[in-house]
């Protein structure tokens, strides 16, 4: 085993391999020429004050120590003739989860109601082209799942059991870049993760996994209090004991299916409101403290949170050097979400703006039980949709013109590819969000100086931030807790919240099976 050592560089320094090595030479007490190698473990920039740094923890071998541990390999079982696990969804949770169960020797069976990932690109420039939403492919559905078309980010704020770090070696496995394992904010990007998600099915199939595309299942077979397997589309039906539900926060179909065959549900808090887009430059600027970027400091990002009458108000999905994409999932509704390519290379940065929503919130919706939070979204995004021109073009307002409730008689450039409309967005989103996120815009402007500007266009609107509906399990054995077999797990289930969090869910799922089938 190495020697641990923390650096503290300037950027240019902090990308030079022989300036990091010279210096952990002299902090570590070992001659440069015994030095065999080193390896990143930790990488993060401060930009708190105008010297900017960059803080390495790097491990450092010499000929006195082992070399550099390698990878843990994907260790595949021939799963052919072993039992059989229904996956519905391939998205990070059903990926992660199909890959623990073949190395822990049980077959998956992976549904998905989408696309391959080259086909989703045909249907997802289709939105931009011609204004046409694919109800079963689209920048949520398919293979890969919301994550495939995204930033791609794989950092988190969970806390949940599980091995994230597992996670991101199964990444590098497939294809991902090394330095997911060390940067403080790792992301795969956009352009990066379709031939990722093609080699995870590639050694899901290649190990006598079953990979279906363009299953969507329609029903659950339920006999007394367990599951005992699926219906899809074309009225085939899938048997298995073990069904894991790996399904997104946008198959609200799912949600009716689960409420139709006695599946309990419950409502969860979630968030809703907008997506704001800077010049990238300007964002730099204010974090970088009025320093040119350079060659050696990423894009700049930013993380914002405020408490405004009782509910939270706060960034969301930030991505520096990015697009803001079209997420609607039906024709007649306007969603936008956010990604970045591997180099976040966009002359925009953009970031949800979210408002808190809770269960008490949704009186109005009361009538829908616990899915009144469905039936907000469903309304607030038709009534983008209307305010965008009943198209695909987003309902838009300059930033300041926002605050302060005046119309925007003309828009900036935008990164958004099905087109904008200028909209009064202050007078028609609920008052209860609009005025919250109004009050949040003025508070970030003082956070971070010449945030609050004309110069940027908020987009509505970003409701898709997480499912509003928890499928409730058993906290320990992770099956539902009324139909056994069933196994909730990721981000449609109400468990996770992005590509890391869903995938180590997807793993605890698998493993949780795996328990009861390897003792039988």
């Amino acid at each position: 085993m190495g020697k641990q050592i923390q650096i503290n560089l300037n950027p240019a320094a902090a990308a030079d391999e022989s300036a990091i090595k010279k210096i952990a030479a002299s902090l570590s007490g070992i001659d440069p020429a015994a030095i065999t190698s080193l390896r990143v473990i930790k990488r993060s920039v401060d930009a708190r004050k105008k010297n900017i740094r960059v803080n390495l923890t790097v491990e450092v071998f010499s000929e006195e120590d082992s070399s550099i541990p390698a990878i843990n390999p994907f260790s595949p079982v021939n799963v052919k003739q072993k039992q059989e696990v229904i996956i519905i969804g391939a998205g990070p949770a059903g990926l992660f989860a199909a890959l623990r169960l073949i190395e822990l020797g049980i077959r998956p069976v992976i549904l998905e109601r989408g696309r391959d990932v080259s086909a989703r690109k045909k249907d997802i420039a289709q939105i931009s082209r011609e204004q046409l939403v694919n109800p079963e492919s689209n920048y949520c559905f398919g293979e890969g799942g919301a994550g495939t078309y995204s930033d791609g980010k794989l950092y988190t704020r969970s806390k949940k059991r599980g091995d994230n770090t597992r996670v991101l070696e199964l990444l590098c496995l497939h294809g991902a870049n090394d330095n997911i394992l060390y940067e403080a904010h790792p992301h795969l990007g956009t352009d990066k993760l379709p031939g990722i998600i093609s080699e995870i099915r590639k050694s899901i199939t290649d190990a006598g996994g079953l990979y279906l595309l363009e299953k969507k299942v329609t029903d659950f077979l339920i006999e007394g209090n367990a599951i005992t397997g699926v219906v899809t589309s074309d009225n085939e039906k899938f048997k298995s004991p073990y069904v894991i539900l790996a399904t997104g926060h946008s198959a609200r179909d799912i949600y009716d299916i689960c409420r139709n065959r006695g599946v309990t549900l419950e409502m969860k808090p979630f968030a809703v409101g907008v997506r704001v887009e800077h010049p990238q430059e300007l964002i730099d600027k204010i974090q970088y403290h009025g320093n040119p970027r350079g060659e050696f400091l990423p894009a700049s990002s930013y993380n914002l949170a405020k408490q405004i009458d009782g509910r939270g108000v706060y960034s969301f999905c930030m991505c520096p050097g990015g697009f803001i994409v079209p997420s609607a999932t039906s024709q007649e509704e306007v969603v936008v979400n956010g990604m970045s390519p591997s180099g976040r290379n966009s002359p925009y940065a953009n970031s949800g703006i979210v408002v808190e929503i809770k269960p008490e919130d949704l009186e109005k919706y009361s009538s829908f039980g616990d899915l009144a939070g469905i039936e907000f979204q469903k309304d607030i995004e038709r009534e983008a949709w209307k305010n965008g021109g009943h198209t695909q073009r987003a309902p838009a307002q300059r930033l300041a013109d926002f605050v302060a409730g005046d119309i925007s008689d003309s828009l900036p450039k935008v990164s958004y590819f099905p087109g904008v409309t200028s909209s009064p967005l202050h007078s028609w989103l609920p008052k209860s969000i609009g005025r919250r996120l109004r009050d949040g815009f003025r508070l970030f402007g003082h956070v971070m100086n010449g945030y609050l500007t004309n110069e940027a266009v908020v987009l509505g609107v970003e409701s898709r931030t997480s499912s509003p509906v928890r499928i409730p399990r058993d906290h320990e054995k992770l099956h539902h807790i009324k139909i056994s077999g069933l196994y909730p797990c990721g981000e449609g289930s109400g468990y996770a919240g992005g590509i890391v969090s869903s995938a180590v869910d997807g793993m605890r799922a698998a493993e949780a099976i795996a328990q009861i089938v390897l003792k039988s």
